[in-house]
């Protein structure tokens, strides 16, 4: 976070400063990374580790209460038949569900995480936005994922995006912040890691990829680049800022591959839910199932898990 005010110059020095990034290099390590070979015990405690990870998400405009209540359910007890399995991280959902989700939880220790500040476009003004996160905050979510305007960022306007992020972190209290890139519109790995940067800056607890309503949305490159523009932020300060890949996740061969990339760029520190989400609807039943052919050698069909 920048410990001085922020101005257009200090904003504009701040992004001239970050590196440039190698697009073929970044995709060359993610490819190598990906062939890594790993035993069965280590993919067993991979996939545990993936679903603690999770945040559960369901944003559609079908979502109903009884939708949401089940999707709690599944978040606190994974497959119903066992109890040896870890929670997911958190339930995410849209503002109007929050009331829902925290009488589903309970004293679970799942978090309720919702999406604000008027998602996935994020183009209203600054004081709808401020709105919508603190009745969110007041409701019960204690972890917020915002996106930012890309627009503004995209016609050179940092200031305006640094300074909706820090409104947005004043008013979350002790809630988490989620910083949504989008980086599928952003269009260069360059400017992924610009606003990588900017967000961190501005104080976001997480930097999250996508609203997983455009594609691409999460890819392990684009990953990467963001995981770098953390780790120098760690080196440069000491600060450790979690990341939430989130969109287009869908198996368990994908989920081993991000917790590599985490591994091998962030190290051990980072390998928890407390720095490290997967933003996924339908990961979940796919995990299981590679779990169960890891201990007993056969497949589930998909229909003997709840559906999600």
């Amino acid at each position: 976070m920048l410990t001085q005010p922020a101005t257009t110059q200090s904003l504009r020095t701040l992004v001239h400063s970050v590196p440039s990034v190698d697009d073929v290099a970044a995709k060359e390590r993610v490819a190598s990374l990906g062939k890594r070979s790993i035993k069965r015990e280590s993919k067993l405690s991979a996939l545990r580790l993936a679903i603690s990870m999770m945040d559960l998400t369901t944003l559609e405009g079908k979502d109903t209460p009884g939708k949401v209540r089940q999707l709690c359910s599944k978040g606190v007890r994974p497959d119903p038949t066992r109890d040896d399995l870890p929670t997911v991280a958190a339930i995410c959902v849209y503002p109007a569900h929050i009331a829902t989700a925290v009488e589903a939880l309970g004293d679970s220790g799942v978090h309720v995480a919702s999406v604000a500040t008027y998602f996935p476009s994020g183009q209203v003004s600054l004081d709808v936005k401020v709105d919508d996160v603190r009745e969110a905050v007041a409701v019960g979510a204690d972890e917020i994922d915002m996106v930012i305007d890309r627009g503004a960022f995209l016609a050179g306007d940092y200031l305006k995006v640094f300074e909706e992020i820090q409104a947005v972190r004043e008013v979350c209290g002790d809630a988490h912040l989620k910083v949504i890139l989008e980086t599928g519109e952003l269009g260069t790995f360059d400017n992924v890691r610009r606003a990588s940067a900017i967000a961190i800056a501005a104080g976001a607890h997480f930097i999250k990829t996508s609203t997983g309503k455009i594609s691409p949305a999460a890819t392990l490159p684009v990953t990467l680049v963001m995981l770098e523009a953390i780790r120098d932020h760690h080196t440069a300060t000491g600060e450790m800022i979690g990341m939430k890949p989130a969109g287009g996740i869908r198996t368990a061969k994908d989920s081993i591959k991000y917790l590599v990339l985490l591994s091998e760029t962030l190290g051990s520190a980072w390998m928890s839910n407390e720095w490290f989400r997967f933003g996924a609807s339908s990961l979940l039943n796919d995990v299981l199932m590679q779990i169960r052919w890891l201990e007993t050698g056969r497949y589930q069909s998909p229909d003997y898990f709840t559906k999600d």
